[in-house]
């Protein structure tokens, strides 16, 4: 039996379930992930493939009712890029198709407020097809997200330690963040 949606969510529940920390939990996860970016994409439906001409697209695909962890399909045209943002949780990302980059920053010292806050920028990844990677929060991982115009358009899948639907997004060059909310979309 291939691996799919269903045995993908109740392996990452149970990894969650029995990891306290985060660095753990995305340990557990990692694999998962790979496994699932090699087995049965059957549970993905046209609608987790919707890209939007004007940003980047978050396709919900599971979301727990506890809210304890969720999954979306990310589709980026080329040039879509995300701001320059944290999670509050851990996650795994997972690349279905193209290659998307991703920019680090790093705080110079503890963020404990929305202002006077200090970030400079770190290293670049380049995530090809069936690349997996993670992060962690606290310190959170502060990055942007996306796809240079020259490269085709990418798909990937982000599980997150919470339902996403909410983060911090950074002003570089005014030292200062803003708590988001996103809408949730189902699938």
């Amino acid at each position: 039996m291939s691996y799919g949606l269903e045995h993908f969510i109740a392996d990452c529940e149970a990894a969650a379930a029995a990891n306290a920390e985060a660095a753990d939990c995305v340990t557990a996860a990692l694999p998962l992930m790979e496994r699932l970016l090699d087995g049965d994409r059957s549970f993905l439906e046209p609608e987790h493939f919707r890209s939007d001409p004007d940003h980047y697209a978050r396709n919900a695909i599971y979301v727990a009712a506890d809210e304890r962890m969720s999954l979306f399909a990310l589709v980026w045209l080329p040039g879509q890029w995300t701001p320059v943002h944290d999670h509050g949780t851990w996650g795994v990302v997972g690349i279905l198709q193209g290659a998307l980059e991703e920019r680090s920053y790093m705080s110079e010292g503890a963020i404990a407020r929305d202002d006077d806050i200090h970030l400079k920028r770190g290293g670049v990844v380049l995530l090809k097809e069936k690349s997996v990677t993670s992060f962690v929060p606290n310190p959170d991982h502060i990055h942007m997200t996306g796809v240079p115009e020259s490269r085709a358009m990418a798909v990937s899948l982000h599980l997150y330690g919470r339902n996403m639907n909410s983060f911090h997004i950074y002003d570089v060059a005014r030292g200062t963040r803003r708590l988001i909310n996103v809408p949730h979309q189902k699938s």
